[in-house]
């Protein structure tokens, strides 16, 4: 399981544009369902630095985001850019891309928690090119 906790980190790290502005992702958890046989749950942070963003990607999952700290501007294609703070939350489907996942402020970090309901051993985070 430490394993696949890795590589997940290592794959949602790799969705970042540069160096410097890379989210941090700390895996929480990783559990299958038991009521529902082939899926799996993902718990885990997201950090932005200031000024810090992902790049534009999806999640081959149900994906539930609520915010900790700071601001973080979200935006799925087809629909407007929304910026929330801590307490407040955002959903992706399956199907969404995610076309902005950044921090709103050039000043402060941003950390938000993110539940994924997926198919077992199936990628957390998809590249969209």
């Amino acid at each position: 399981m430490t394993a696949r906790l890795v590589a997940l980190a290592l794959l949602c790290l790799m969705t970042g544009r540069a160096m410097a502005q890379e989210p941090v992702v700390t895996p929480l958890m990783l559990k299958d369902l038991a009521a529902d046989p082939g899926k799996e749950v993902v718990m885990l942070t997201v950090e932005h630095v200031p000024g810090g963003s992902s790049a534009i990607h999806r999640h081959d999952a149900q994906a539930f985001v609520y915010v900790l700290e700071g601001s973080v501007v979200m935006q799925l294609k087809g629909g407007e850019q929304v910026t929330l703070t801590a307490g407040q939350t955002f959903y992706e489907g399956p199907d969404d891309v995610h076309l902005v996942d950044r921090n709103a402020s050039s000043t402060e970090p941003a950390k938000f928690l993110v539940v994924l309901i997926k198919n077992k051993g199936a990628p957390a985070v998809l590249p969209v090119p």
